[in-house]
């Protein structure tokens, strides 16, 4: 893990940088600025549209009761994606540009699904107790659970 954030954090930086030497060197100082200002421009504003249609979807599926997993990866991919934007050069934006896209997003959600399965359990809590719909286990009798407050909970 520390090498990845080394890596991210220094190497990266230097391979933006080589990069966008060389497309100076092929377009010039001021098609190259250009270039970059546009394509986060325009990678902003896919970032503001995927955004608000994954803002939507997981609205709803909150709303209807459904597994949460895929929209909280969708918003997680797009998150990404918009900070690759923020980091100015074309390893990043090309980075962002794929996470927007709905199917590279759709394999991402596939692989985290297939790592997190079976090691999450969803437990909704309803008016009439707790629900496990997804995964897990819990009792279906009436147990009372007892709980104490601690101090200071009830000074509002």
């Amino acid at each position: 893990m520390f090498l990845l954030i080394v890596a991210l954090v220094v190497v990266m930086p230097l391979i933006e940088l080589y990069f966008i030497v060389q497309v100076g060197h092929q377009l010039g100082f001021i098609p190259t600025i250009a270039l970059l200002i546009v394509v986060s421009a325009v990678g902003s504003a896919l970032v503001k549209r995927e955004g608000l249609k994954a803002f939507r979807r997981f609205m709803e599926a909150a709303q209807s009761g459904e597994q949460l997993t895929k929209e909280i990866a969708n918003g997680v991919c797009i998150l990404a994606a918009g900070v690759f934007l923020l980091a100015p050069g074309f390893i990043s934006d090309v980075l962002a540009i794929l996470l927007l896209l709905p199917p590279v997003r759709m394999v991402i959600v596939r692989l985290v699904g297939r790592r997190i399965h079976g090691k999450t359990t969803v437990i909704k809590g309803t008016h009439s107790g707790p629900r496990v719909e997804y995964k897990g286990y819990l009792s279906t009798s009436n147990d009372v659970i007892d709980v104490e407050p601690l101090e200071g909970d009830d000074e509002r």
